[in-house]
């Protein structure tokens, strides 16, 4: 059958005059900024401006444009070449080009038989997936795309995926060790974006399968010698946010005289919160407190073994047909979680 793959992804500015837009594009995102629209618009602008000027100038350490597109268009290559049979992968952005319209707009002209709606987020929020979804279904009704969809929600603990992130880990724990003082024990920091603790406590499943993909990435660290965390990064509003934060264990690891290696455990791509976040700023961080060695595994990116993964995934989730799916068979993470795709879809 033909077949139509959407990937989805945040966006980044594609240059320095485009940073505020995509940043009033993100802040206007109910998701995001849970305010009534008559608050969320303007706050949204006021934020937006306000932050531009050091958003700009994190941006020029990568060129004045965010490097997230061009990852995710290697992605979306490298799956077209390891899928067999008529497919053809697209790339729907959140806040910034392509946006979903283009997508769909591009989807209906390649006219295939059936849709496949993959997030390039492993694991699901309604700050991600949801809003991506949601951008995407009202999309493609405004094109007139109506074709036999199936979306894959998650795949948080997908044991080909948890292996291709645990080989990238592995082989950063073997290169930091090298070069690590004899007796400097090496700790794993694995850093996801964080969240208001608010949108946990109303039923976002992010935080157990964070914590769910770094078990099953552990389960093949076994015969590693390192301790292991889990932390937050990228706090942006003055609200209660997820514990432990980056930089907190960044600053513990310093008084504990361990070395770091971070895990960018949520992010498959690598963009301004790898790159700049992660790798500059703390790196300067841990510099200022004296931990004893600053490392990162890479981003999944093209990696072979993740492509193969997603491409399995891909795969299986076709074979499910439409509807929803998750890397297993159901619904994937427990009842409690109520602001999940399933219960919306009535599933058990």
């Amino acid at each position: 059958m033909k077949t139509a793959i959407v990937l989805f992804n945040l966006g980044g500015p594609d240059g320095p005059e485009s940073v505020k837009p995509f940043r009033i594009n993100l802040f206007s995102d109910k998701a995001i900024l849970r305010a009534p629209f008559f608050i969320r618009l303007p706050l949204a602008h006021f934020i937006a401006a306000r932050s531009a000027p050091a958003a700009v100038k994190n941006y020029a350490y990568m060129g004045g444009r965010s490097p997230l597109l061009a990852f995710t268009m290697a992605q979306a290559s490298a799956l077209d070449n390891a899928l067999d049979g008529d497919t053809k992968t697209f790339i729907a952005m959140r806040y910034w080009h392509p946006f979903a319209r283009e997508a769909a707009t591009s989807v209906k002209r390649y006219n295939p038989d059936r849709i496949l709606l993959l997030p390039l987020y492993p694991q699901f929020s309604s700050t991600t997936t949801a809003s991506s979804l949601a951008d995407w279904h009202e999309a493609a009704a405004n094109v007139g795309l109506a074709l036999p969809t199936t979306t894959l929600c998650c795949y948080f603990n997908d044991s080909t995926y948890a292996a291709a992130i645990a080989e990238l880990v592995a082989d950063a724990i073997t290169s930091a060790q090298k070069t690590l003082a004899p007796g400097v024990k090496l700790r794993l920091l694995f850093s996801a974006h964080g969240l208001p603790e608010s949108i946990i406590l109303r039923g976002d499943p992010y935080q157990s399968q964070i914590e769910a993909t770094t078990t099953a990435v552990m389960a093949h660290l076994d015969g590693h010698d390192v301790q292991h965390v889990i932390c937050y990064q990228s706090r942006a509003t003055p609200q209660k946010w997820l514990e432990p934060s980056t930089i907190d264990a960044i600053i513990q690891a310093g008084r504990d005289q361990v070395a770091v290696l971070l895990v960018p455990i949520a992010f498959v791509s690598d963009h301004i919160e790898t790159l700049v976040e992660l790798d500059i700023e703390n790196r300067e961080l841990a510099e200022a407190h004296h931990v004893p060695g600053y490392f990162r595994a890479p981003a999944a990116n093209a990696n072979p073994g993740f492509i193969a993964a997603l491409a399995g995934l891909a795969q299986r989730a076709l074979a499910h047909g439409p509807g929803l799916c998750s890397a297993q068979p159901g619904r994937a993470c427990a009842s409690s979680h109520t602001n999940c795709p399933w219960i919306s879809a009535r599933a058990p």
